[in-house]
């Protein structure tokens, strides 16, 4: 059995980081020093892009070239936002973060702000995050009653504030230029771009959003530097990778794996303990519910952006979905259809419209109304998947479309002749 590859979760014997002494305990906030006392801004950047980190919201943007894009010598002041709305339906991981190492979240933001020139940082948490926004309001007042936030932190001469936004469980806020507008009070619609957040962003002025993970990432590269990152994984894709296994699996949950080390199918087999009851694999979302679905037998191949991506897919937010023989792949496409509908913002014609009409279509193909035409007319729909303002419709294309092209025939059954499915003892469930 493969073992984890620990990171950015806490070591196993670690039962309780709620506090700076216990942080401390295990080397926090060491790095936090070290970039404040022996490094300039300008090399914990450098740091950054040695270490070849890549985004672990989603998209995979390289980490240091994204600071780099804040203008230098800006009269304007920089801020640096952390996405802690974590809402894609699968994910889990930054949840786990917050609410068992926060010390390692703030050490991390307060490493950006300190490279990028910036003196406030915000987090943006998901409203239904109650607990973790408790556990992070606490974490930041310990951390200023000990000098690591606020003015002159450490003695440095740098000065750092953060401050906890709780979001009201919008989708739509998890997109970049969406969290800017909530953040300002204003309803979450996303912005075009360019101007992109580094130039433009939060009240105009030059900012910098980051995921949890990838902030929890960085205290850790500084401490030890970006060439000894780089010894983990793979060239395209260095380091590990969080990722939130749920569905037909033995032993859902977090697990922290090197990328590249093993292949989607020993993960699922050696982390989650393989498909209740002997039933064999039938489908697996690798990334969260944005992301195309792939086939059984498609899952021999390497956890890592590039291989994924072969596939026509992607790691996404890092949820891998697992669905069994028993599962209705029709149904299926339906919730997630129904998902996009109901979080998206209206704004685009395309998302808007387009979401409607997947849930139109696929109900009346479950219902047994569907028509041959029917999934030729759901493709065609797909289309137009980049002529939105922000990724939404694009996430709610992926998915559907990728359900009517790997099982179509399954889909052509349902039409011509509905027909029962199979009896399963638990449902679907993710986390």
């Amino acid at each position: 059995m493969s073992s984890e590859t620990r990171i950015v979760l806490p070591p196993p014997a670690s039962s309780d980081l709620l506090t700076v002494h216990a942080y401390q305990e295990i080397g926090g906030y060491k790095a936090l020093a070290k970039a404040l006392k022996t490094l300039t801004p300008g090399q914990v950047v450098e740091e950054l892009r040695k270490s070849d980190l890549r985004g672990r919201g989603g998209a995979g943007f390289p980490t240091g070239m994204k600071w780099s894009f804040i203008p230098k010598g800006s009269p304007q002041p920089v801020y640096l936002c952390c996405n802690a709305d974590e809402s894609e339906p699968g994910t889990c991981k930054d949840r786990i973060i917050i609410e068992q190492d926060p010390h390692k979240l703030l050490e991390g933001i307060l490493i950006a702000c300190y490279a990028i020139g910036s003196h406030q940082a915000f987090i943006y948490i998901r409203g239904e995050f109650h607990r973790g926004a408790q556990i992070l309001q606490m974490a930041i007042e310990d951390a200023r009653r000990h000098g690591l936030i606020g003015p002159n932190i450490l003695e440095s001469g740098f000065d750092c504030e953060i401050d906890v936004y709780r979001g009201a469980g919008a989708y739509i806020c998890g997109e970049e230029t969406g969290l800017l507008t909530s953040l300002e009070g204003q309803r979450g619609y996303p912005r075009n771009k360019p101007p992109f957040p580094a130039i433009a962003g939060l009240y105009g002025c030059p900012t910098i959003i980051n995921n949890v993970e990838t902030l929890a990432t960085i205290p850790v590269i500084i401490e030890k530097g970006g060439e000894w990152y780089t010894r983990f994984g793979t060239e395209k894709s260095r380091g590990t990778r969080l990722l939130c296994l749920s569905g037909h699996v033995n032993k859902p949950g977090v697990y922290e794996v090197e990328l590249g080390t093993m292949t989607l199918r020993e993960f699922i087999m050696n982390f989650g303990g393989g498909v209740p009851g002997g039933r064999k694999i039938k489908a697996v979302i690798p990334g969260g519910s944005s992301m195309p679905v792939l086939r059984e037998d498609q899952l021999d191949v390497k956890l890592t952006f590039e291989d994924i991506q072969t596939m026509g897919s992607s790691l996404g937010s890092g949820a891998v979905i697992v669905m069994d023989e028993t599962v209705d792949m029709v149904e299926i496409a339906l919730l997630i259809a129904r998902f996009y509908e109901h979080e998206s913002c209206g704004q685009c014609t395309p998302c808007r419209e387009g979401t409607h009409w997947f849930v139109q279509i696929l109900e009346a193909i479950h219902q047994g109304r569907g028509q041959l035409d029917d999934l030729d007319l759901i493709l065609d729909i797909c289309r137009s998947e980049y002529t939105s303002i922000c990724p939404l419709w694009a996430a709610a294309v992926w998915p559907v479309r990728s359900f009517v092209q790997q099982f179509r025939g399954e889909f052509e059954r349902k039409i011509r002749k509905p027909e029962p499915r199979p009896e399963r003892t638990e449902a679907l469930t993710v986390h």
